[in-house]
């Protein structure tokens, strides 16, 4: 007997996206968010960097860790998290005498469905970043406000 399986594919991609939750006015603690953006990345990006969630990335904020929003100028407008740094994805190559090189640096973006900090994180280790020093928060913007924790 075979087995069908369903098809696993996303909902098609809205005409008019929206790549950043928007807060439900008068209603606190209650997000939209758009689905249909985007692409959905790996979880590993590369051998060696570590992929984390909210709690560590807390820990690594609390701790006085390097935090580094990765999204362009156009979202990073909202707000971003609280600690972050903003560094585009494009710039970060030129903006690396901005970052500690001894220490663990986390990047984020959007989403798990935005290629920025993908691209940051290869863009560092071009530049020859130890991957054992990157933390890629691939839930970004898109989860850390739709599980109601603050901006900044």
């Amino acid at each position: 007997m075979s087995t069908v399986l369903p098809k696993l594919e996303r909902s098609p991609r809205r005409s008019n996206v929206c790549q950043v939750p928007t807060p439900v006015e008068d209603d606190p603690g209650l997000v939209v968010i758009d689905a249909t953006w985007g692409t959905i990345q790996r979880m590993t990006l590369a051998p060696g960097v570590t992929t984390i969630g909210e709690l560590e990335l807390i820990e690594h904020i609390r701790a006085g860790g390097q935090l580094i929003d990765t999204r362009a100028a156009e979202f990073q407008g909202r707000g971003t998290i609280p600690g972050a740094r903003v560094i585009a994805h494009t710039e970060i190559g030129g903006r690396l005498d901005e970052l500690d090189r001894e220490r663990p640096v986390a990047v984020f973006c959007n989403g798990p469905q935005c290629a920025a900090t993908p691209d940051a994180v290869r863009r560092l280790l071009e530049a020859g970043r130890p991957p054992s020093l990157i933390l890629y928060y691939r839930g970004g913007i898109h989860d850390w406000m739709s599980l109601g924790l603050p901006l900044g």
